[in-house]
């Protein structure tokens, strides 16, 4: 497996097509909730199988020099196997390189555990996005 960031638009539709397949095929999240207006200002991973396919994705951008990691998500076959902690090291490496201290993400309650593997602590109470229970996180990388 290895993450890509995208470079141009047909790489940038691949991780849209997880995001969809993920979030609003499965998840029930309205494509004008997760295809938003911070696509254009946001950097995009994709993360591709041994046979090159595209598996999973994330989202990043910077806001107030905190980085915002947003939208990981990985497809049904490839959960399990450490596709999501390999795109989250992606994003942690490319936030290091940018020079960015102090990520901060928005997690599904059911995905808190995942996160609090990778370092991140919980900063807030529960809330709903998207009609999901999350959880705001973050952790320090510089």
């Amino acid at each position: 497996m290895f993450v890509k960031i995208a470079e141009n638009s047909q790489e940038r539709e691949k991780a849209y097509m997880i995001r969809r397949q993920v979030f609003v095929q499965e998840q029930n999240v309205p494509l004008e909730v997760e295809i938003d207006e911070y696509e254009d200002v946001s950097t995009h991973f994709v993360l591709y199988n041994e046979q090159e396919h595209p598996i999973g994705a994330g989202r990043f951008r910077v806001i107030d020099n905190i980085g915002k990691v947003q939208r990981i998500c990985v497809l049904a076959a490839g959960r399990k196997s450490g596709a999501g902690a390999k795109i989250m090291n992606a994003i942690e490496e490319y936030a290091i390189q940018q020079g960015i201290p102090q990520l901060k993400l928005d997690a599904q309650v059911h995905a808190i555990p995942f996160y609090s593997k990778l370092g991140y602590e919980i900063v807030s109470d529960e809330f709903m996005d998207a009609g999901i229970p999350h959880r705001t996180m973050i952790k320090t990388v510089l």
